[in-house]
């Protein structure tokens, strides 16, 4: 079979059988009488092997390798290209998350394509000082999605607080923001809630509400102390837990003192706390916290959840519980 027929076949040009062959992949069998040269089917069948490794993003040195070294191990190469092709599909897929950014920013001119890229590529900077400034500046030249991305990644706490800051101002980003109270690292799903915390609307706070019956305790005590100041009563249920469990007690106290606002409200909260006191499981020093928790608590049922504790076979409880009730009046 001749070149020319062998390219037709093949679908690969003259001048790369050429190279091929200068390159010592793929050699003719042997030539006509006038010199031309003569590929035989296993020529053919070498030609279709070169393209299909090829395809598979092998460079020619490679391919030369994978052909004719008899040690050569197919399975190093295959995951070799696996590294390569994910490297290149994560910076292709950067690089589609950038543009998306850009576009949304609806950029009238190239000054401001290159405004958008220095502030993006600023926020991924290895100075703290470099992204600070970038999440400070004005919140339409910065990608809504970009702060929030980079909300969740950071790890310096003026920076984030910059970031939180910005997302806040922005009233966006909340989507993702949600995908990162289910990341499985700690640090992002408390950076996530964080940001949430600071920002206004219904969305936000839809977020929180949900975040209540996170199974991280740090989510569900953010969330809870957030909305416990906004006056939201579904946060009474994990105010009171975290006061059992003496974390951020004080805060949730006084989260609690905040949502007392009506008589309905400061019985139910009471209820609750002394329900707990009154738990077997509770331990001494939760049922201090608990008896604490109580001093801000108005009405009548805090008042005579007290007066129950004074006599309270916990010296320490009773003793707070007396001391309270003397602040009250009551005693």
């Amino acid at each position: 079979m001749l070149i020319g027929e062998v390219a037709r076949r093949s679908g690969v040009s003259t001048r790369m059988l050429r190279h091929y062959e200068s390159l010592g992949l793929v050699r003719p069998s042997g030539r006509t009488g006038s010199g031309y040269r003569e590929y035989s089917g296993e020529d053919v069948r070498r030609i279709f092997h070169i393209e299909s490794l090829r395809a598979m993003g092998l460079s020619l040195r490679e391919i030369g390798r994978a052909l004719d070294d008899p040690g050569f191990t197919p399975a190093d190469l295959v995951d070799d290209l696996i590294r390569r092709t994910r490297e290149r599909i994560a910076a292709e897929t950067e690089l589609l998350i950038q543009l998306d950014r850009v576009h949304a920013t609806d950029p009238a001119g190239w000054e401001d394509v290159l405004q958008v890229l220095a502030l993006l590529r600023a926020l991924g900077s290895t100075s703290a000082g470099t992204r600070q400034r970038a999440a400070l500046a004005s919140v339409d030249e910065v990608p809504v999605e970009a702060l929030a991305q980079a909300a969740l990644g950071e790890g310096d706490p003026y920076v984030a607080g910059a970031l939180r800051w910005a997302l806040s101002r922005s009233g966006g980003g909340a989507a993702l923001l949600a995908e990162g109270l289910g990341s499985p690292v700690a640090a992002v799903r408390e950076r996530a809630v964080r940001a949430l915390a600071e920002m206004p609307g219904r969305e936000a706070a839809t977020l929180l509400r949900d975040a209540l019956v996170s199974p991280d305790a740090v989510v569900r005590g953010r969330a809870a102390l957030t909305l416990g100041t906004r006056g939201e009563a579904a946060a009474i249920p994990v105010l009171v837990g975290m006061i059992v469990a003496g974390s951020n007690d004080t805060d949730a106290a006084d989260a609690l003192s905040v949502l007392a606002g009506d008589d309905a409200a400061a019985d139910r909260i009471a209820s609750l706390l002394v329900g707990r006191i009154g738990d077997g499981t509770t331990g001494q020093p939760a049922r201090g916290r608990l008896t604490q928790a109580l001093a801000g608590i108005p009405g009548a049922t805090a008042s005579r959840a007290l007066a129950d504790l004074v006599g309270d076979a916990d010296r320490a409880v009773a003793l707070t519980a007396s001391y309270l009730l003397r602040l009250r009046g009551d005693g």
